[in-house]
């Protein structure tokens, strides 16, 4: 067991956010488990960490499967014997499809990565960091732009991500006699491979296509770690990051 370093839980941590927000966590330091469901994205990022790869940990989860995210936890805990961050980054969405046209299996898909997955994480992180000496940690749940306002066609994940900032709440409220802070970061085109259509337009909410602006993930990975840096008495409860001229305040 070693405990030489902060360690951390990323999901999602095969691409994207989850992969740059790993990395980044890597150079600060930090000993990280890449969790997600596809093997070979996992071992892309630690390809990805060069230097920094021994202090990964390649941890295959299936965040919707309670014993699959108890198996991760326990993997972590082995390692390490405590969780100073989980960042619930796991997100999952169907084409845009109108309401009354949207599956049930297109909603449950939805909800069961995006809501049901980071409570489960984060059940386990509480049983964890409650415990552990010193005990405590941090959660920092990945919400969106759609926690606070939808696209066009997008109810289960604008309402996934709605939950989100419950769950937020929640677990804010409910960690705070175990020294767990929860904190919410809402990121608005950060350059991936999900906004790669805002690049060639994307439906507005008056029936338009226009093409959006997005950001360097990197500015998204920096923060969390910004966040995660803090000491547990202070918490960011609440983060946007967006690019700046994003049809998202006002009227666009």
């Amino acid at each position: 067991m070693s405990t030489s370093a902060r360690s951390a839980i990323v999901t999602g941590a095969g691409s994207g956010i989850g992969r740059h927000v790993a990395l980044a966590l890597l150079r600060e330091g930090y000993a990280v488990a890449l969790a997600g469901r596809r093997h070979d994205a996992l071992a892309g990022t630690v390809a990805a960490a060069g230097a920094h790869a021994d202090r990964c940990q390649l941890v295959v989860t299936d965040v919707c499967n309670p014993a699959s995210v108890a198996e991760l936890f326990d993997a972590v805990r082995e390692r390490h014997g405590r969780v100073d961050l989980l960042f619930n980054n796991a997100g999952f969405n169907v084409p845009g499809v109108a309401l009354e046209d949207l599956s049930y299996e297109q909603w449950r898909s939805v909800l069961d990565v995006n809501l049901t997955g980071a409570f489960l994480c984060t059940q386990q992180a509480f049983r964890l960091m409650k415990s552990q000496q010193p005990r405590g940690g941090r959660i920092i749940n990945n919400g969106s732009i759609s926690a606070h306002a939808p696209r066009p066609n997008s109810a289960p994940y604008t309402a996934a991500k709605h939950a989100i900032t419950g769950l937020t709440k929640s677990s804010a409220l409910d960690g705070r006699k175990h020294d767990i802070a929860c904190s919410q970061i809402d990121i608005g085109n950060a350059h991936t491979s999900m906004v790669d259509k805002q690049l060639i337009g994307i439906e507005q909410a008056n029936g338009a296509t226009a093409v959006e602006p997005t950001i360097d993930v990197e500015h998204v990975a920096r923060t969390v770690v910004y966040m995660a840096g803090l000491p547990l008495d202070t918490n960011v409860q609440f983060l946007t990051l967006m690019a700046t001229k994003m049809p998202y305040i006002g009227r666009g």
